[in-house]
């Protein structure tokens, strides 16, 4: 049988100063309607955004807001079948969608006073602060990617990368950083 475990590691990432692999984290990906949000809220004692394009952080957990009716679940790798247990018995009897899709992508960590000079080489948005503030997340493009893209501190972003992307974000990211940095 096949060894699962090193397909579910990141890929190499090129590595300087402002770009880094996160560890591997469980994902999930939640739909419903404001039911399935307040009870997956009860359920994991977190916050589960209700404003656009806003993160809510407890512990070692994350609630990203992705539309008006799915948040991306980010949690500890160890936490996942705890997450499904809870989850599962909370929203039984409500019409919801709960997907694993931690195998899907990897995090990376942009960090540094550049970083938003550095993500600006590829991303189309504003990422000043007073447009892009701390705890602002949106699926947005990174050149050819798709990503989610979440401000985690004043200087620092966490971007959410389909592994089949990982490597081309990254080395993007290192080549733009040649002329920034």
């Amino acid at each position: 049988m096949r060894d699962l475990s090193a397909a579910r590691s990141p890929p190499l990432v090129s590595a300087n100063t402002t770009l880094r692999a996160l560890a591997p984290a469980t994902r999930y990906i939640l739909r419903g309607g404001p039911h399935v949000r307040a009870a997956a809220e009860q359920a994991l004692g977190t916050r589960v955004p209700g404003n656009a394009c806003r993160a809510f952080v407890s512990g070692e957990r994350a609630v990203l807001w992705l539309g008006p009716d799915e948040w991306l679940l980010i949690s500890p790798q160890a936490s996942a079948a705890a997450i499904a247990a809870l989850l599962g018995a909370a929203l039984k009897d409500l019409p919801h969608s709960l997907v694993d899709v931690s195998h899907r992508q990897i995090a990376l960590s942009v960090t540094g006073p550049k970083a938003s000079a550095l993500l600006a080489a590829g991303c189309p948005l504003d990422l000043e602060a007073d447009a892009f503030p701390v705890d602002m997340c949106t699926r947005t493009m990174l050149a050819k990617a798709e990503i989610v893209l979440w401000r985690t501190g004043t200087e620092e972003f966490r971007l959410e990368v389909w592994r089949s992307f990982a490597a081309y974000v990254s080395q993007f990211l290192d080549e733009a950083a040649r002329g920034i940095i």
